[in-house]
């Protein structure tokens, strides 16, 4: 299950970067503070951590990983995924980006748009904003935040209308 946060907080913050310039420039600065200006923790409970976001382009897809183990940012998306945690998809995700993504996730990125693979450490988590889908610029914050998942928060998907 594509499931964020309790309350869909990666949502939240993608769908308010989308439709305010000003907040995704703060969110691309700073995220753990942009976070916080929404009432969102972006840090873990167990451990302080600095939250990242980096924002897909149509020259740039970003890819999240945790090379080590499985750093993750728990409170803006929830639960990880068994996969994000496997051995396979965090020596793919490192070695052939493009290829895991369109065999194991079927995203085909176009061989014009580079791939940056971010490492997560245990004080350093990412999240992607990806690109907003063309006719949706009518859309509300609330409609869009349906069509961001947590796996277009890692980089593994690109929202679907």
């Amino acid at each position: 299950v594509d499931m964020l946060g309790k309350q869909g907080e990666g949502s939240k913050i993608i769908a308010k970067a989308w439709t305010d310039g000003a907040f995704k420039q703060k969110l691309l600065r700073n995220a753990t503070e942009a976070c916080a200006d929404l009432g969102i923790t972006a840090s873990n409970t167990t451990t302080s951590t600095v939250l990242t976001a980096v924002e897909n382009t149509e020259d740039v897809h970003n890819l999240i990983v945790c090379t080590l183990c499985s750093c993750y940012p728990l409170t803006i998306l929830g639960l990880s995924p068994p996969w994000y945690k496997s051995r396979a998809y965090r020596a793919q995700a490192v070695r052939k980006p493009r290829e895991m993504l369109k065999s194991t996730f079927g995203l085909d990125i176009p061989s014009n748009v580079s791939i940056r693979v971010h490492d997560s450490t245990a004080d350093l988590r990412y999240i992607v904003i990806p690109k907003r889908p063309k006719g949706t610029e009518s859309w509300t914050e609330e409609d869009l935040q349906h069509i961001v998942t947590r796996d277009c928060l890692i980089g593994v998907a690109i929202p679907r209308m």
